[in-house]
């Protein structure tokens, strides 16, 4: 039996009205007679009077209409219970590594918002975070938002990101205010590799504008991207989330490149549901208060 049919013979009962009942549930009229049907083969008695209109309850339905009435009942008093209960153990959220950064302003707010829980980081493509999403192993995500929600997805925009030119301090760049993009694609290049939804949106942006990436060096992590521009041998082209992180990091410089590119969305994703699942409605709830405009400061961050 399911609950969506008793809601839809209790609502029935009450407007003794189809159109009105579906209606009220938020279905077609077709679906909620499909339903009634499919309850009363469920019992195997007739629940209802009807020809072309609703008539009225039949005497066993009169007599399932207190049991439905209270089933409802104690399903939402329990929702209920469950939403009002304080959040505690393990919250598992995953980022791509471009929106890595974002981890720790995001997180403290979700835990100061929630005390009890402890909270679980993954770093996770953008694929693996909708699978763990479906699948129930990771409770939200954070990643790149596309301009229609990925279905099943409920997504709040939290930042834009922007590109940035890492090289070291002590060479050809050290008197520069920003880099062309025809500059950049020459160097020496250390970038993620092609398994990164990041490398991959920035090899359609530079196909766009007539270039190809031919990194001498790839990594799947920004910190190894990170070490290998430390080592002077090369530069990489990073979010400028990093650069907020970094920025005073004594031998790194984070270079504005020339034009300007379209900013990318970044958001919180959970799974949409009805009801929400408790700990995706409270990572959510702690995205939509950090809705910002592009800025870390926004987020509290320092920069």
């Amino acid at each position: 039996m399911q609950l969506r049919h008793l809601r839809y013979f209790v609502t029935l009962a009450r407007t003794r009205h189809f159109a009105r009942a579906a209606d009220e549930c938020g279905v077609s009229q077709p679906t909620l007679s499909a339903g009634m049907v499919a309850l009363e083969h469920e019992f195997g008695q007739r629940l209802i009077d009807r020809d072309r209109r609703f008539i009225g309850l039949t005497p066993h339905g009169e007599a399932m209409l207190p049991w439905a009435q209270q089933i409802l009942g104690a399903m939402g008093a329990m929702h209920a219970a469950v939403l009002a209960a304080p959040l505690e153990g393990p919250f598992t959220l995953a980022a791509i590594p471009a929106a890595l950064p974002l981890i720790g302003r995001f997180g403290a707010a979700l835990l100061a918002a929630n005390p009890a829980l402890v909270l679980s980081v993954r770093s996770a493509t953008a694929r693996e975070i909708d699978q763990g999403l479906h699948a129930l192993e990771i409770d939200a995500g954070i990643t790149y938002l596309a301009k229609d929600p990925s279905p099943g997805l409920i997504s709040v925009p939290l930042t834009s990101e922007d590109y940035r030119f890492l090289t070291r301090r002590g060479g050809r760049f050290d008197d520069r205010a920003s880099v062309t993009w025809d500059e950049a694609v020459v160097q020496e290049l250390c970038l993620l590799d092609e398994t990164m939804l990041y490398r991959r949106i920035l090899d359609q942006r530079l196909t766009a504008l007539g270039h190809v990436a031919r990194p001498r060096a790839t990594a799947d992590s920004h910190i190894a991207l990170f070490a290998l521009v430390a080592s002077g041998a090369f530069s990489s082209i990073v979010p400028d989330s990093y650069a907020h992180l970094f920025g005073d990091v004594a031998w790194a410089r984070f270079l504005p490149l020339d034009p300007l590119e379209p900013a990318r969305r970044v958001g919180l994703v959970a799974l949409d549901r009805d009801p929400l699942l408790p700990r995706a409605q409270a990572a959510l709830a702690v995205a939509r208060a950090f809705v910002i405009d592009g800025t870390y400061q926004a987020l509290g961050v320092s920069i």
